[in-house]
């Protein structure tokens, strides 16, 4: 996320004005110097977010569904956007057990 902050002029992250993790991305990327919207709704994007701006990022709390993510580009592709380039960040690969008092147990 702070590598994509820092390569584009604006970014827009997907998520629900509610969420923790969505607002977090929002207030970081404006802390590392690069507007930030934060949207739930393509219809809400606007056109004057991306005035005078070459680069757009999108990025997406961890909640926010691809389908929805993908509406958004699209959006922005509406109002002028030319090209798509997925960053690849880094794999995620942790795991956590569910607590023992939490696990189903097998019943013979």
């Amino acid at each position: 996320m702070r590598d994509l902050a820092t390569q584009c002029d604006v970014l827009v992250v997907v998520g629900s004005k509610n969420s923790s993790n969505s607002n977090r991305l929002r207030e970081l990327s404006e802390k590392l110097g690069t507007p930030g919207y934060l949207t739930d709704c393509s219809e809400d994007v606007k056109p004057e977010w991306f005035e005078g701006k070459a680069k757009v990022g999108v990025t997406a709390g961890a909640s926010a569904p691809e389908e929805l993510v993908n509406l958004i580009i699209a959006r922005i592709e509406e109002l002028g956007g030319t090209s798509v380039e997925e960053l690849k960040g880094r794999e995620e690969n942790m795991f956590f057990e569910v607590p023992r008092e939490l696990q189903v147990k097998e019943v013979h």
